[in-house]
Order: C-alpha cells, then structure tokens, then sequence
C-alpha cells in the first residue's frame, strides 16, 4: 500500500493531473471515479490507484483486480485527487491514437470541427453529446483545450472511450481531405443567410464551431460550404459553444434518422 505523498507514483499522477506537457510526453491521462473505470477499455489501463476503504467493496476489487492497481492510503488519495469530493478510484490510461482515415472512413461521414474551443466544460459535453447524436468523429485545432484534461474527461461522462478524435493544424487543412470525401461543411456564424434547419446533412457533413467569445475566425468561415445561423428572440446574439453545436448535431441526426 502506498503511504506517502514522496511516492514517485503520486507525484506522477499529480503531474498528470496538472500539466498538460506531462500528459503528452507519456501518452497518458487520468480519469477518476468508478463510472469512468468501469467503462475504460481494458487495452487502455495502465493503471489503477483505490483507497484503502474502497477494498472492502467485493464487487469493484473483483475488477480492480483484473488489471495492475495500487491500494493508496485514503490521505495520500485525497492529494493526488484532482476533485474536491474523490470517489476513491483513480484510473491511469493510455492516450488514444485515431487517424484521420479512421474517423472519414464511413460513407457520408458525420463530424464536429472545433476551433479554438477554450473551456473545458464545453469540449466534454460536445464529446458526450457528439456520441447521443451519432457523430463519428470529433476534430479539433491545435489550439482547443487538451481534450485529456481532467475537467474534459469528467465532462465527457465516459464518450472519450468511445468518440475517436483528432488535433489538426486547422480548418482550412482539412478543405482538400473533405472534398474528397464529398463532405459539405457548415459554419455555425453570425453572418449565416440560412437558418440550420433549412439545409440538408443526410450526406458527409462537418459543423465548424469557434472559440467560446470570439467565434469562428474569419478564416476558418470562409472556408465552410455554407454559413447556417440558430434563429435567437429577445436580445440574445448567441449560444454557448456546446449548446450551439448540440442543437446543430441533432438537427442532422433527425434528419439521418427519418
């Protein structure tokens, strides 16, 4: 059992919870909680850490057991914790690595591109909705939080198992590789002439959306297909990042459902 906070283990893993240059030169990110455990692909663990309480639970170490753990003591735990409430499970995982043929290979693909998305919130619940609503894979720029952040692992609810991604350099590289694939892309903009609902994405379709406060870069816009606006009453002049892109993925899952 681990007892001290000078564990070269726990100090690692607070590095991993905490530095974003960590993460990638191990190729590795945490993810606490017993949900995200119990559905971790088992391929990709490569570690898991439980409170000296947690053992008593039958269950849970009968698949604890199943993959290389640690038992830690409940006050080392709560240290190395990237959570103010820790639920007594900590899993230590390989960072997945999707190509940009593994998420274009279907035919009339369905993609999320994010620009410069900032907030971690926003970038898990893309993830989780993204999965809802069928999408098949999620691209972002360089520029766009690290999606192995914890506050984006928690927020995903367990869809970064499942949601293959990928970092690009940026929008416009992506216009050849689309073309080729038919994809029609749409930019979720102000300056939009067609409302979202009046176009058609049953076939290969990207949505751009852009950073939280500034939006799409002028750049990123004038490479899309077509610019799609979300009709807004009162005074609003536009949505949350995340609720903006869910309204627009499901709009296209209704359609690909009917």
């Amino acid at each position: 059992m681990i007892t001290s906070l000078n564990n070269e283990q726990i100090k690692n893993i607070i590095q991993l919870n905490q530095k974003t240059k960590a993460r990638r030169k191990q190729g590795l990110f945490v993810a606490e909680g017993r949900k995200m455990f119990g559905e971790a692909p088992r391929d990709w663990i490569s570690r898991v850490y439980v409170t000296e309480s947690l053992t008593k639970d039958e269950d849970l170490m009968a698949k604890v057991q199943e993959v290389p753990y640690e038992i830690v003591a409940d006050v080392v735990f709560r240290q190395m914790s990237d959570t103010q409430t820790p639920q007594g499970i900590l899993t230590v995982l390989k960072k997945p690595s999707y190509h940009m043929e593994d998420i274009i290979q279907k035919e009339a693909p369905f993609l999320m591109v994010l620009e410069d998305l900032q907030d971690p919130g926003n970038a898990g619940t893309i993830f989780r909705t993204a999965e809802g609503a069928g999408v098949d894979g999620i691209l972002l720029t360089r520029t766009c939080v690290d999606v192995t952040n914890p506050k984006v692992i928690r927020s995903t609810m367990g869809s970064v198992y499942r949601m293959p991604f990928l970092y690009v350099e940026d929008v416009v590289s992506l216009r050849e590789k689309f073309q080729e694939k038919h994809i029609r892309t749409y930019a979720a903009h102000l300056k939009g002439k067609n409302f979202y609902d009046g176009e058609d994405y049953r076939g290969g379709t990207a949505f751009f959306i852009g950073n939280e406060g500034n939006g799409l870069t002028e750049t990123a816009a004038s490479a899309a297909d077509c610019l799609i606006k979300i009709p807004m009453c009162g005074r609003v002049e536009s949505l949350n990042a995340a609720m903006a892109a869910g309204i627009l993925m499901y709009e296209a899952a209704r359609q690909r459902r009917n």
